[in-house]
């Protein structure tokens, strides 16, 4: 405090310091969230209500852009590539669980496979979906001659409807497993070794040990892998750009990439109608979370 500050103002802030401490050190952090997050969700919301280019004069319409929403073929394209991603997303969670399992062993050359799995997770989303796109390239790529050799015939998975979806969902597993496992690691390195100590002598191992042991304590980790993976379903984007561009025929478009289309590509710079697939998605979300959130606090009630 300054030397020449009022005697009174010195002696209350000696008092509160240490309760106020981290809400100072908090204050920019919060400030930021509150300005570049919670404030544009908001702003979507208002902009959802109107008819606008992003440039010119806004023009209240009310609920007309959800109207035109809901009779769109292409949102409903989107909302079910939506789902389908969010579905085999969470593939990840158990994933990453038993390869972290895998990988907290006391073995020769264990951080050569730590190393190894990792390594997806440090690698840029783009070169990913450069990767797999060549990859699944039916001239050049590998997946052809590997499915050869079962005797299956070629395929195209991205120029195929039925199929590109899930080529793209099987390329944006890879680094979510790695992260995935990341925070299960971290988990498994929290686990009392006690409890899995007294649960050896009552004669728990594999499955029980693992069941009634081992996962109750990596609740903390599960749940964030749960909330990471639900959002980067829902908001998957970059994958789905580079790989196919929403195509073949607009059948790999998800939310968050026809959202872009119709706001700021050639289909005419609709920000109105793109806020309100952006409400939607996010209300899809917080539902998903606000469900997840619930039940885990259902879980730690006892109910």
């Amino acid at each position: 405090m300054p030397a020449n500050s009022d005697p009174q103002t010195r002696s209350w802030w000696s008092a509160n310091q240490i309760r106020l401490a981290p809400w100072l050190f908090l204050a920019p952090g919060m400030a930021f969230f509150a300005l570049y997050v919670i404030f544009p969700i908001f702003q979507s919301f208002q902009i959802s209500f109107y008819r606008w280019d992003g440039l010119g004069e806004a023009r209240y319409i009310g609920l007309r852009n959800y109207e035109d929403l809901f009779d769109d073929p292409a949102f409903y394209t989107s909302l079910r590539n939506n789902v389908k991603w969010l579905l085999l997303y969470l593939l990840a969670i158990p994933g990453g669980l038993f390869i972290a399992l895998f990988l907290n062993q006391q073995v020769r050359g264990i951080r050569l496979y730590k190393s190894l799995f990792f390594f997806p997770f440090v690698i840029s989303q783009v070169v990913v979906g450069l990767v797999f796109a060549w990859f699944y390239n039916p001239s050049i790529g590998l997946f052809n001659p590997l499915i050869g050799l079962f005797g299956l015939s070629p395929m195209n998975i991205l120029g195929n409807p039925n199929t590109v979806t899930y080529g793209i969902i099987a390329a944006g597993l890879w680094p979510q497993i790695a992260y995935c496992m990341i925070l299960y690691l971290t988990g498994l390195n929290a686990v009392d070794p006690e409890q899995v100590e007294a649960a050896r002598l009552d004669g728990a191992k594999g499955w029980r040990m693992l069941w009634y042991v081992i996962l109750p304590q990596l609740r903390p980790a599960t749940f964030i892998a749960v909330v990471v993976t639900v959002i980067g379903a829902l908001r998957s984007f970059d994958m789905i750009s580079v790989m196919t561009n929403g195509g073949p025929f607009g059948s790999s478009r998800v939310l968050a990439y026809y959202m872009f289309e119709v706001s700021l590509s050639e289909y005419g710079f609709r920000m109105g109608y793109g806020a309100a697939i952006a409400v939607i998605l996010f209300l899809i979300m917080l539902v998903y979370i606000a469900f997840f959130l619930w039940r885990m606090w259902r879980e730690e009630r006892g109910y």
